[in-house]
């Protein structure tokens, strides 16, 4: 099947055509992704952040919180073994929901620097590296590589990122990349 001469492909989203390193083609995905997030965001009030949109049952700052969570529990408490909170008190609705009196400046703030912990963790690391035992993983057969941590937090971001599009398109009509 031939396409019309007025129509135009989309441009490759992430890195650029140029990248062929599957470490730079991987965490320059990633960071896309949070960078979408990010785009998706914008332009909504404070209210829109935090209302729940119907029929999801969440807001976009919820949205925020959770993935805030995720990169808390597969860098930080997986990859690293650090020993911090990995879910926060109250369950999966306590990750979704925002509490009042957390402020939005608050949750971006708290989301940033999870990002910032995971692009530090990966700095020096090898896709090969396997996560250190003792946080989310208690032995060696259970502890991923570092690139398969990765791989599952870009299919975190892509999949949420996508129920962020349907969201935005519920409270304001907003559509695109």
């Amino acid at each position: 099947m031939q396409s019309s001469s007025d129509q135009v492909p989309a441009l490759l989203d992430g890195p650029g055509v140029e990248v062929t390193d599957g470490r730079e083609l991987l965490l320059g995905y990633l960071d896309w992704y949070r960078e979408a997030l990010m785009r998706k965001l914008a332009g909504l009030s404070d209210d829109e952040l935090r209302e729940p949109v119907e029929p999801l049952g969440w807001s976009p700052l919820g949205l925020v919180q959770h993935l805030g969570w995720v990169e808390r529990r597969w860098m930080r408490w997986g990859f690293a073994a650090e020993d911090v909170l990995a879910y926060p008190p109250g369950g999966d609705e306590s990750e979704w929901t925002v509490p009042v009196d957390l402020s939005t400046a608050q949750v971006m703030a708290a989301y940033r620097s999870e990002v910032a912990s995971a692009r530090a963790l990966v700095a020096d690391a090898s896709l090969d590296d396997r996560a250190r035992l003792g946080g989310r993983f208690r032995t060696s057969d259970q502890a991923p590589s570092l690139g398969r941590i990765l791989f599952h937090l870009l299919q975190e971001y892509a999949r949420h990122v996508g129920h962020l599009d349907i969201a935005r398109q519920l409270l304001d009509g907003t559509t695109g990349e």
